[in-house]
Order: structure tokens, then C-alpha cells, then sequence
């Protein structure tokens, strides 16, 4: 039996609950960003559509549905179903009313979609979106790249779709692209990403805001600075970190922002993603691959991990490529192996040597 046969025929661990993590004597005295304590940390998939816009293959409809309702069984907090955009922009999204209209709903996750404008909150409200996701920059040259709008117009449009989903009683989300950065400009003043947020919260009434890391050009340090002073601000504000693990630091920025008070982030199934519009940008970071390590920490994700692995599984074959996602590749960390089939002469042959 090849190595690959023996993994599939080895028997899987039982999951074990996030509350249920051992405590080692390691862990005392530890910093609590290390030693989650059941802290709540709510994940909210993107995948669905920031993961398959990219994409040259058109996912069918039903296939999207269904991977939708299988997000919904592993109990991701927040799903972004899907973009109501222009078809000839997106194609890979312009079946958005019918997937949005047919999934199945389950109590406690919010079944958001991102819109542009005013003409496509009215197709996501007709659609039953529960939260309209509104998309600027904090850099002006990417807004303009993006958007073909300076940051003064993009408001003035998203103002007007905020007072329509007001009248509909629909929440608003503002994601705020390059956050961290921008790859034609380079950084963007903390100062800039936190007055478009005010300006969000405080004159358009946004009930949340996301901080994207568009390009992954965030750093730990940067992201803890940002998220604290935006804490302070905006205490009850819901706060989402979406970041891309273009360089490697995916994780390392999950952490720094919990460590400074954030409790939601955007991640995206299988690892796939990367803005269209953004030059370098990769796959966000990883659903379950940030679930796994956030529950061996202690961190209550409210998230069915092997569900959401045997969901990241069927992308390759949606999808029509291999996907980044370490966790579909290796297993997790107690996926064991079986030991080879002549074990016992192994041991027989050392314990003699000692003979």
C-alpha cells in the first residue's frame, strides 16, 4: 500500500470540541493571545465570492448553493453568498439572485453580499441579503483603479445606498480596501483609514466596518497599532481584519489583532481569492487552516472543522486547479498516519540489538 493509500485508510480523530483542548503546563503564564480560554472568535467566510470571482471557470449555480448551505452547517458566523455587480464585470457571479434567493438559511448566520451601488443593493434587498457589504478605498489611486471613482464620489454613491438599505431595514458593512497598504502607493496614513471610518460609522450610520489587507501587505505591529486605536474609537462597533497571506504573515496578523481586541475575521475556503483589480494580491488567508490553529490555542470558532475540511475538498474539482489550503494538503496537526505494515519486525530487529 502506497503512502498515499495508507492515509486515506487510517482512521480519523474524533473532533474535539474547542473547550475541550487540554491544558498543558506550557500554558500558564502565557500571554492570552496564546491561550484562548474559550474566547468567542467569529470566522466569516468570503470564499463564496471573493474566492470564486477570480476564477476563469464558472462554478454552476447549484454548486454554489450547495457549498453556501455546507458553510452554513459548519457554522460560519457570516457568509459573503455572493457580489451583485455587473455580469460583463464579474461573470463569475451573474447567477448572484438565484444562489442568494435558494440557499438554505440557517438561525444565527448572516448571509451578506457586496454591492457597488445603488442598483445593486436593490437586486441584493430583493434578493433578501441580510447585510449589504459596501467596498472602498483608503487609497486613492487603487479607488480609482478599482472603482474608476475618486474616494469623495465612491461616498456619495454609498451614502445613497446606506439610506436605502436604512429605509429596508437592511444593515451596512463598509470594507475599506488597502487598509494596510496600497501597492501603488505604499502605506496609508492610520490616520486616513480612520477618518473614511468615522465618516462611515458616524455620518452614514455603517453598524460594521472591515479593515482589509488588500494586497497582504500588512504586519503584525501595523495591524495591532490599527486595531487598537480603532477599538478605542469605536468600541461597539463590529470591527472584521480581512487579510490575504500574499507574504506570509496571514496568521501572524490573526493573532496581532486579536491580541488588540478584534473577535471577527474574513477568511475564504481553500485559501483562494485576490482582488482583480489589485496588482499582487493572492489568496486570502484560509478558512480552515485559521479555524485549526485558533482551536488548538484554546479559541471557541463556533466552526465543525471537519466540515469545513471535507467542504474545502471539493473546490479542486469546482474549480478546475489545485488549492493553496495546507490543511486539505497535510491534515491536521492529529491526522495520523498508519505505521508501516512491517512495524513489528522493525521493533523485533531494534530490541535484539540490544540483546
Amino acid at each position: 500500500m502506497n503512502a498515499r493509500a495508507e492515509r486515506r485508510a487510517a482512521p480519523k480523530p474524533a473532533r474535539v470540541p474547542a473547550g475541550d483542548r487540554p491544558t498543558y503546563p506550557s500554558d500558564e503564564g502565557l500571554s492570552s493571545v496564546w491561550n484562548g480560554a474559550n474566547k468567542r472568535i467569529h470566522m466569516q467566510e468570503v470564499g463564496t465570492r471573493d474566492g470564486l470571482q477570480v476564477e476563469e471557470a464558472f462554478v454552476p449555480t447549484e454548486d454554489k448553493i450547495a457549498l453556501v448551505n455546507a458553510l452554513s452547517q459548519a457554522g460560519m458566523a457570516k457568509i459573503e453568498v455572493t457580489a451583485f455587480v455587473s455580469p460583463q464585470a464579474i461573470p463569475a457571479l451573474r447567477d448572484a439572485e438565484i444562489v442568494l434567493r435558494e440557499i438554505e438559511r440557517q438561525p444565527g448566520v448572516v448571509y451578506t453580499a457586496l454591492v457597488p451601488n445603488v442598483r445593486g443593493a436593490e437586486r441584493a434587498i430583493e434578493a433578501h441579503a441580510d447585510e449589504l457589504n459596501l467596498v472602498m478605498s483608503a487609497s486613492e489611486s487603487h479607488n480609482l483603479a478599482n472603482l474608476r471613482m475618486t474616494r469623495e464620489q465612491s461616498f456619495g454613491v454609498l451614502s445613497q445606498v446606506a439610506a436605502l438599505a436604512r429605509r429596508a431595514n437592511v444593515a451596512v458593512n463598509i470594507s475599506l480596501s488597502c487598509s494596510f497598504g496600497c501597492p501603488m502607493e505604499g502605506d496609508v496614513p492610520d490616520s486616513t483609514v480612520l477618518d473614511w471610518a468615522r465618516r462611515f460609522v458616524e455620518e452614514i450610520g455603517a453598524r460594521g466596518v472591515t479593515l482589509c489587507d488588500t494586497t497582504g501587505m500588512a504586519y503584525p505591529g501595523q495591524v495591532a497599532a490599527l486595531t487598537q486605536a480603532f477599538r478605542k474609537r469605536w468600541p461597539d462597533t463590529e470591527l472584521t481584519l480581512h487579510f490575504h497571506n500574499t507574504r506570509g504573515m496571514g496568521l501572524a496578523n490573526v493573532l496581532a489583532a486579536i491580541d488588540a481586541g478584534a473577535d471577527r475575521f474574513d477568511a475564504s475556503l481553500g485559501g483562494i481569492g485576490g482582488c482583480p483589480y489589485a496588482p499582487g494580491a493572492t489568496g486570502n488567508v484560509c478558512s480552515e487552516e485559521i479555524v485549526h490553529a485558533l482551536e488548538l490555542m484554546g479559541y471557541d470558532t463556533g466552526v465543525d472543522l471537519a466540515r469545513l475540511i471535507d467542504t474545502s475538498k471539493r473546490l479542486p474539482a469546482l474549480i478546475g486547479h489545485d488549492i493553496p489550503s495546507q490543511i486539505v494538503k497535510a491534515g491536521r496537526r492529529l491526522d495520523l498516519h498508519r505505521v508501516p505494515a512491517d512495524f513489528e519486525a522493525i521493533r523485533e530487529r531494534a530490541h535484539a540489538r540490544n540483546t
